[in-house]
C-alpha cells in the first residue's frame, strides 16, 4: 500500500469526522486485514503459530477480525482470557502469560482448559499445580525463562534482562524440573521467552535464537521434552513513517527464527505479536481547542490528552501528528499539548505544522497499539467513542 493511498484514505474519512464529537479512536479495517494477511502468510511459510497479544488492543471488533484471520490469543490477565473466549477464540489457541496471575485468574483459565500457561516463577508453578489438582485437571505449562538478552529498546519495555521482573532464573531450573517430575497435575509443554517490545533491530532476535538453542541443550540434559517453543514477540513498527511502512516486515522477522533456531523434530514454534499487528491501523482523532501564542513557542491545545494516549507521557514516545485539512497557511512551530492538568501531557514540542486554528482536526497516527486499551478517566475525563472504517 503506497503513501498516497494511505494518506488519501485518512483524509477521505476526515470529511466524515467533522460532525463527530472528539476525541475518538479510528481504525482502518482494510489496513488491519492486509496486515493480518501478511503476518499469517509469512508465518505459514515456516509452519509457525501466531498468538495475538490482547494487551496491545482488546477491542472486541479488533479481536473478531484477528480470530477470523486464524491467530490465537496471548493473554496476560483473567479478563483477557475471558474476553478472548467471548470473542470466539478456541481455548486450545489461548495462552496465558503474566508475572502476577491471581488464583481466581488461574481458575478461569483452568476452567476453560486453555492451551498453555506461560509460567513465570517456581512459586507460580506450585500454585498452578495445586489449583489444577483441586479441579482434577492437568495444566499445560511453558516455562518462561529470562534469557538475559538486551532488546535495545526503551528501558521501560525491556523484559528479558536479569534485572527485569519477568521469568524464571536459570538458577531455579533444577527445582522446576523436580516439581514437574513429582507432580502429575502439571505438564511441561516447552519454553517461553520474551525480551521486550518495539524492537527494530532484527539482530536482537538472532541473539535470542542463540540463547534459546543453549537453553534447549540444557533441558536435554534433564531429559525434559519441549514440545513447543514460544519465542515471544516484540517486533517494532515505524512510528515516524506510518504511510511509507504501514505493514511490518513479517517475512524478514520470521526468517530470522527459521534460519537460526535449532528446531527439534515435531517441535511447534509459537509467537505472540501485538503491536506489529494493530499499531498502524489506528489513529486518535482530536480537535484543536485553543491556539496560544507564546514568546518562545505556540501552544496547540487539543481535546485529547494523556488520558486518551499515554505513551508520549509514559515512554517519551513519538506519534506522527497529521493535520486533517488542506494545509493552507504558513507553517509554524507548535508545542502540541492536551487538556490534562499535568506538564507531561504533551504530544510534541516545536513541531512544524500548517497554521492551526480552533476546531481543526488532527490525527495522532500509529495509535492502534497501547492507545485505546490504556485510556483512563483521570480528571474524570469522559471516554470517547470508537469508529471503524467499515462503519462510516
Amino acid at each position: 500500500m503506497n503513501t498516497s493511498v494511505v494518506t488519501s484514505r485518512l483524509r477521505q474519512f476526515a470529511a466524515q469526522f467533522e460532525n463527530r464529537t472528539t476525541p475518538f479512536y479510528f481504525y482502518d479495517t482494510a489496513l488491519l486485514r492486509q496486515t493480518l494477511h501478511e503476518v499469517t502468510t509469512a508465518a505459514r511459510a515456516h509452519d509457525f503459530h501466531v498468538h495475538y497479544a490482547l494487551k496491545a488492543n482488546a477491542h472486541p471488533e479488533i479481536l473478531v477480525l484477528v480470530r477470523e484471520a486464524g491467530l490465537g490469543a496471548d493473554c496476560v490477565s483473567g479478563n483477557e482470557v475471558q474476553r478472548a473466549i467471548d470473542c470466539g477464540f478456541d481455548p486450545s489457541h489461548i495462552v496465558f502469560a503474566g508475572v502476577g496471575k491471581t488464583d481466581a485468574e488461574i481458575k478461569i483459565a483452568l476452567h476453560h482448559d486453555i492451551f498453555c500457561f506461560n509460567c513465570e516463577s517456581l512459586q507460580e508453578l506450585e500454585v498452578i499445580a495445586a489449583l489444577a489438582a483441586a479441579q482434577g485437571k492437568q495444566a499445560r505449562v511453558a516455562l518462561r525463562i529470562n534469557p538475559n538478552v538486551d532488546a535495545r529498546t526503551h528501558h521501560y519495555i525491556t523484559t528479558g534482562l536479569e534485572e527485569n521482573k519477568f521469568g524464571i532464573g536459570l538458577h531455579e531450573i533444577g527445582e522446576v524440573i523436580a516439581l514437574f517430575k513429582q507432580h502429575k497435575h502439571v505438564q511441561c509443554m516447552g519454553l517461553h521467552v520474551h525480551i521486550g517490545s518495539q524492537i527494530t533491530d532484527l539482530n536482537v532476535f538472532r541473539a535470542l535464537c542463540t540463547k534459546v538453542n543453549r537453553l534447549q541443550q540444557l533441558f536435554a540434559l534433564y531429559e525434559l521434552p519441549l514440545p513447543h517453543l514460544n519465542l515471544g514477540g516484540g517486533l517494532g513498527v515505524d512510528y515516524h513513517h506510518p504511510d511509507e511502512k504501514p505493514v511490518a516486515d513479517f517475512a524478514a522477522y520470521f526468517e530470522i527464527f527459521a534460519k537460526f533456531i535449532e528446531r527439534r523434530p515435531g517441535q511447534q514454534i509459537h509467537f505472540e505479536l501485538g503491536r506489529s499487528v494493530v499499531a498502524q491501523c489506528g489513529s486518535l482523532i482530536s480537535r484543536v481547542l485553543y491556539v496560544k501564542k507564546g514568546l518562545q513557542t505556540n501552544f496547540a491545545v487539543l481535546d485529547a490528552g494523556m488520558t486518551e494516549l499515554i505513551r508520549p507521557a509514559l515512554y517519551q514516545a513519538y506519534h506522527k501528528i497529521e493535520v486533517l485539512h488542506s494545509g493552507e497557511g504558513e507553517v509554524q512551530k507548535y508545542d502540541v499539548v492536551g487538556p490534562v492538568c499535568e506538564s507531561t501531557d504533551c504530544f510534541a514540542k516545536a513541531l512544524e505544522l500548517p497554521e492551526l486554528r480552533r476546531g481543526d482536526l488532527v490525527a495522532l497516527r500509529t495509535a492502534g497499539a497501547y492507545g485505546e486499551v490504556m485510556v483512563s478517566s483521570y480528571n474524570l475525563r469522559q471516554r470517547g467513542e470508537t469508529l471503524f472504517s467499515s462503519g462510516l
